[in-house]
């Protein structure tokens, strides 16, 4: 079945003129619990993706942006937190917030559609790529920034210093049985596969390039299940352990659309396409627990999936998971067609 056009408006509900509130009770906003960087750099992306100004509000990439430009300082490092006020609320760092930063000013400042948002993104990476990632994840979403940066402007020193850290970082091993770079699935795991993906392409190193290939294909083998995503819950995933896990989060679902869309364009191979099916099923409701996890009306996504159906509240993070799904559901060839 053809998916539906995406919707905005509970993104748009989320959003004010500083940035995008990380939590919602049930689908109203709680601003009392402020901004984080990782959601609005997710958004970011969410809207550079999307051409439909009829349904995206146009202002909602310039103040993602903004808020970006904000947290980064001088040296690089980034906050993550903002009360509703506009006070930083933390001290900076180089933890996920400042890779998925990265990430996202990375590719603003390559594939943005207005030419002062990828300058003033590109602006902004450079800075921010002053700092080196020292953690797994970190350097995985910073690598899916820099990746573009380097692709666009070869010799960029600091871009590729990023990648080529990532690159260092999941070097295969010699365990054929748990090929994964960690001693257990965790978090952002489609990332990691994507990313290793991305960085065995522009070093030109085709050995990393095939790794990241056979992590994806380790993480749907692990995380399919009679035919249906059931992916990671919070508790992560060891060797051995099988079954449903919860509490599933959707941007883990959303990250191997990701995935599955980078090695897609990377191979050309359709078959990579099907766990971009999986991924938009499982936000439909063929789940663990067969209940949706969007809303189709508002392009609200639901905060996990549970034993007994859902956690009712809609974040930011499970909205622009369900709405990054979504994107790639509705770019996929059958979709097209009937467009």
């Amino acid at each position: 079945m053809t998916p539906p056009t995406p919707q905005y408006a509970h993104l748009a509900r989320l959003s004010d003129a500083r940035g995008l509130f990380e939590h919602a009770r049930y689908a109203d906003p709680r601003p009392e619990h402020g901004y984080c960087t990782d959601d609005v750099a997710r958004g970011l992306l969410a809207t550079i993706r999307t051409s439909d100004s009829l349904r995206v509000p146009p202002h909602l990439m310039t103040t993602y942006l903004g808020f970006l430009e904000q947290a980064i300082g001088s040296q690089g490092r980034a906050h993550n937190r903002m009360s509703v006020s506009g006070t930083w609320t933390d001290e900076p760092g180089a933890g996920d917030w400042w890779g998925r930063a990265v990430w996202a000013l990375g590719v603003a400042s390559t594939t943005a559609p207005v030419p002062s948002v990828r300058s003033r993104a590109a602006r902004a990476f450079d800075r921010a790529a002053r700092q080196a990632p020292v953690h797994l994840h970190a350097a995985a979403f910073a690598t899916l920034g820099a990746g573009p940066v380097l692709r666009a402007r070869p010799g960029h020193g600091p871009a590729e210093r990023i990648v080529r850290r990532f690159a260092e970082m999941v070097t295969p091993g010699d365990d054929t049985v748990w090929p994964w770079p960690e001693a257990r699935l965790r978090y952002g795991n489609g990332s990691i596969a994507e990313a290793t993906i991305l960085a065995g392409v522009v070093l030109g190193d085709d050995a990393v390039r095939r790794h990241g290939l056979r992590l994806l294909r380790f993480l749907l083998d692990t995380e399919v299940r009679n035919g249906r995503l059931s992916v990671t819950g919070v508790g992560g995933r060891g060797p051995g352990e099988h079954g449903p896990q919860f509490d599933q989060q959707p941007i883990e679902v959303a990250a191997i659309a990701d995935a599955c869309a980078r090695a897609f364009a990377v191979t050309g191979d359709p078959a990579w396409l099907d766990g971009i099916r999986l991924a938009w099923s499982w936000f439909e409701g063929d789940n663990d627990s067969g209940v949706p996890m969007v809303d189709l009306a508002t392009g609200a996504g639901f905060d996990g999936l549970e034993p007994a159906g859902r956690n009712q509240n809609r974040g930011a993070e499970s909205t622009l998971a369900a709405l990054s799904t979504w994107q790639h559901a509705v770019a996929l060839p059958e979709a097209r067609v009937a467009a």
